[in-house]
């Protein structure tokens, strides 16, 4: 039979701690070596006890979970680093992938996703969240909301519609001044939301806005 998989749980908050140990450690695959509550502790611990995982959480008093993942990784190259936050921005996606994190996932998951993230860690697997995963490839493609061309990204009738829509006018409004259906004014918007990497027609009026796409009338 294989050892367990060795954990170290570094969170600055006891409660999430002492939540993850205490589904952890019903599990026969997971020992739970250590608890750690800023990243000096961490990168003492990690040094010393040489966990197979540290699940690393980013916000942490001293040194952050970027930082403590760096010289964790540096110090002990086999241990591997997961992630665990509630941050899904790309300036705190990127700095810890790039300081060798294996696994970046959020805090929403459940527990036994947890698991198999932490399976796959230990043999060198990547497990990231979905919205993680959408920057990463967004990343690879140069895909960057600065980078993008409005004019460009959008055919003639989408940008009609987006700027009907960034007027205020409800999708029946757009309908009747397109002359096509609602079901098609939908789908453009749609089609909006995706292509500009946006959630929602309120995001997607600002951005109209925003980048002169439509302006206040002059007067």
């Amino acid at each position: 039979m294989n050892s367990p998989i060795s954990v170290l749980i570094v969170d600055d908050h006891e409660i999430v701690r002492r939540g993850i140990r205490a589904y952890l450690e019903t599990q026969p695959d997971f020992n739970v070596i250590g608890e750690a509550g800023s990243g000096e502790e961490a990168i003492e611990m990690a040094l010393n006890l040489v966990p197979d995982i540290v699940l690393m959480d980013l916000i942490l008093p001293g040194l952050d979970g970027v930082e403590s993942t760096r010289r964790i990784k540096s110090l002990s190259p086999r241990t591997q680093i997961v992630v665990v936050t509630s941050y899904h921005e790309d300036e705190h996606i990127f700095p810890a992938l790039k300081a060798g994190a294996t696994a970046y996932i959020l805090k929403d998951i459940r527990m036994e996703r947890l698991a198999e993230a932490l399976h796959k860690a230990v043999n060198g697997e990547v497990t990231l969240h979905p919205r993680v995963a959408a920057r990463v490839l967004q990343n690879i493609r140069g895909e960057r909301e600065e980078e993008r061309n409005p004019y460009t990204e959008l055919t003639e009738r989408e940008l009609e519609v987006l700027k009907l829509l960034a007027n205020g006018l409800s999708n029946s409004r757009i309908a009747e001044q397109l002359f096509i259906s609602e079901n098609t004014v939908k789908g453009h918007i749609s089609n909006i939301l995706s292509k500009l990497h946006l959630a929602d027609r309120t995001q997607a009026a600002a951005f109209a806005w925003r980048e002169g796409i439509v302006r206040r009338p002059e007067g």
